[in-house]
């Protein structure tokens, strides 16, 4: 056991999807989708008492343990349809590894597939702010500019309204306050003990990890995956 405690890692992955049809398995540079988070969780195994992947796909399955994963369970039916919130999914995998494993889980890390330019420094970085502070959870967030609630308007009676802030004419974005930030869904760091209890991934107490703006992706459209090889090019040149 690391320093850390225990944490689980779990990347869920199930055999379904609507915008991009397999989208866990789809192939983006010659490489599943999938397999890009199961390489970086790996590269930070050290931090992590396992890593475990939560599907109900056998192909899914077996790409997965191909890729260095366990897989030590096939998901129920009933927790992967579209409606299933990611709670049950997490709670589920933690009583299979607890009683599997005789053991009690200190921390869940929820680590999406759908974020392939992840990297195994972000892992790093999330463990360590959790343990800073008496956080329920960390949850990575990037600085928004061109959605920032201070451009969001209402209509009422034919009249544009400010939704919850007022825009001065004229205001750079830079200027743009109070800052805000929107989760881009590459790190979920939560107690066990606020997840298997208060059905929740995020607790009251949340420390923010900040990421750089437009540094990450969240693949949920064709575009989506355009835009993740753009991002993995250069991120190979780069190195």
């Amino acid at each position: 056991m690391s320093k850390f405690g225990r944490i689980l890692a779990v990347i869920p992955a199930r055999g379904g999807s609507k915008e991009v049809p397999r989208k866990n398995l789809h192939k983006l540079i010659g490489k599943p989708l999938i397999g890009y988070t199961i390489e970086t969780a790996l590269k930070a195994k050290e931090m992590l008492y396992r890593i475990i992947v939560s599907t109900d796909d056998q192909e899914i399955a077996a790409i997965s343990k191909k890729f260095g994963a366990d897989v030590p369970f096939i998901r129920p039916k009933g927790l992967a349809t579209d409606s299933t919130s990611m709670v049950p999914v997490l709670q589920h995998a933690v009583n299979f590894v607890e009683k599997k494993d005789k053991t009690r889980i200190d921390w869940v890390l929820l680590l999406q597939p759908t974020d392939p330019i992840r990297e195994a420094s972000d892992i790093e970085i999330g463990v360590k702010l959790a343990f800073e502070n008496d956080s329920d959870s960390v949850i990575s967030v990037e600085r928004v500019f061109s959605h920032h609630p201070i451009l969001m308007k209402k209509i009422e009676k034919n009249r544009l309204l400010p939704f919850t802030i007022e825009e001065k004419e004229g205001t750079p974005r830079q200027k743009y306050n109070p800052h805000a930030y929107m989760r881009n869904g590459s790190i979920y760091l939560t107690k066990r003990n606020v997840l298997m209890k208060k059905n929740s991934i995020w607790g009251k107490n949340i420390k923010p990890m900040i990421m750089e703006s437009g540094s990450r992706i969240s693949i949920d459209t064709f575009n989506d995956l355009k835009l993740a090889e753009i991002l993995i090019n250069e991120k190979i040149s780069n190195q």
